[in-house]
């Protein structure tokens, strides 16, 4: 009856482990996010994004901090690994919609954005957690 029971517990443990594991692989998008974004390869401006994917909803923001910028419409396709992120900024006294659009592949997010009749690339890298 004990070796039963010990069975029982380990096949337990197994099975959390295994669910906790599997959790962490299935959210490829939370945490904080660097890297560059720009129209050209050199003309570049740095970025910190965090993203939050709760299983169904994308929320997030770029540049945390006194002019957060907040991310509006924001999607995740977790068959095709493409987030879709769209964030108005105010720009010398002018609201500039952006519409981001990019694909998630082993810890780094890449695509493009455009405004108006201008557009570029970005590039961003999820920081480990600690």
């Amino acid at each position: 009856m004990r070796l039963m029971a010990a069975y029982i517990v380990c096949l337990l443990i197994c099975a959390t482990a295994l669910t906790l594991q599997t959790r962490k692989a299935v959210d490829p998008l939370s945490g904080v996010w660097i890297g560059d974004w720009g129209p050209t390869p050199t003309l570049r401006n740095a970025v910190t994004v965090e993203l939050k994917w709760d299983g169904r909803r994308l929320t997030g923001s770029v540049n945390p901090g006194p002019n957060v910028i907040r991310l509006q419409k924001t999607s995740f396709d977790t068959k095709t690994s493409t987030v879709h992120m769209e964030a108005d900024v105010v720009f010398l006294g002018q609201r500039v919609h952006y519409v981001i659009q990019g694909r998630v592949e082993n810890g780094t997010l890449i695509g493009s954005w455009h405004h108006d009749d201008r557009k570029g690339d970005f590039k961003i890298i999820r920081k480990p957690r600690l």
